[in-house]
């Protein structure tokens, strides 16, 4: 418990900072975080027995990332028209390999940049919805909210949990925390809206509702993905609290969830 407690002090720290130290350091950091969570991806998918063209995917991913991230820089669209040739070097490899299944290797690398490289390219976007400027209110704010939910959600279901929300997948969460996570990231929403007047306090709770709502549904996802490989944690990077996926599954549905709620809203 101590070791765990440890962590994530630590781990808070490291996030908060990443928002404040610029957007040059936001951008470098959730880089290399998606990086590794795609590692992390490939690694349980090899776990379960599974094969994908780890490196390569790797690559694109980072890839993919940089290139969407660098026209919050400079115009940088036309690059993005070198993904096509970057993405079908992971069909190539598969020629020259002898595998049994060869589009088993290459759904499960295209979904590995899906799952983990995309929910984080939209989250970096989210910095940057007021203009070309960075501003670190919205990202630093989704965090709060999300790790307000997570708070919520354990404190209300381990007191007044009985009714199981998906108990094949996740036989500790109940409905009794999923509300309580709500009303939990609601309020830290709610007192968000008074600081960081860039959107009004019901667009701040509706931010709440959909994190709450889509987090845990990215938690659930995650641990039927670990339960069908028959892994208890993503990773071990994180001591007391498993792998990088562990950690952030929430913003992994929740991210593209949000950030398309807030382009409607700001068009």
């Amino acid at each position: 418990m101590k070791l765990r407690a440890i962590t994530g002090f630590f781990f808070i720290i490291v996030m908060i900072a990443s928002n404040l130290l610029g957007s040059y350091v936001f951008s470098g950091f959730y880089l290399l975080l998606s990086a590794f969570c795609l590692f992390e991806f490939y690694k349980l998918v090899r776990e379960g027995g599974m094969t994908a063209s780890r490196e390569t995917g790797i690559i694109n991913g980072a890839l993919f990332f940089l290139l969407v991230a660098a026209n919050f820089y400079f115009p940088a669209w036309r690059l993005i028209f070198l993904l096509p040739l970057t993405f079908s070097a992971i069909f190539i490899q598969e020629l020259y390999k002898k595998t049994p299944a060869p589009f088993t290797n290459i759904a499960f690398t295209f979904l590995g940049i899906i799952f983990a490289v995309v929910p984080f390219m939209f989250f970096h976007a989210m910095a940057f919805m007021t203009g070309a400027v960075f501003n670190f209110h919205i990202p630093l704010a989704f965090l709060i909210i999300l790790w307000s939910n997570d708070t919520g959600a354990y404190l209300v279901g381990s007191k007044m949990g009985k009714t199981k929300l998906f108990e094949r997948h996740s036989p500790k969460k109940t409905y009794e925390g999923l509300i309580g996570g709500i009303i939990i990231s609601a309020v830290a929403a709610l007192i968000l809206g008074h600081f960081y007047t860039e959107l009004t306090w019901k667009q701040w709770v509706t931010i709440a509702i959909l994190i709450s709502c889509f987090g845990t549904l990215g938690d659930l996802v995650e641990s039927m993905f670990k339960r069908s490989i028959n892994v208890k944690d993503s990773g071990g990077i994180l001591p007391g609290h498993g792998g990088l996926l562990d950690r952030f599954d929430g913003l992994l549905m929740a991210a593209p969830i949000v950030y398309a709620y807030l382009y409607f809203i700001s068009n």
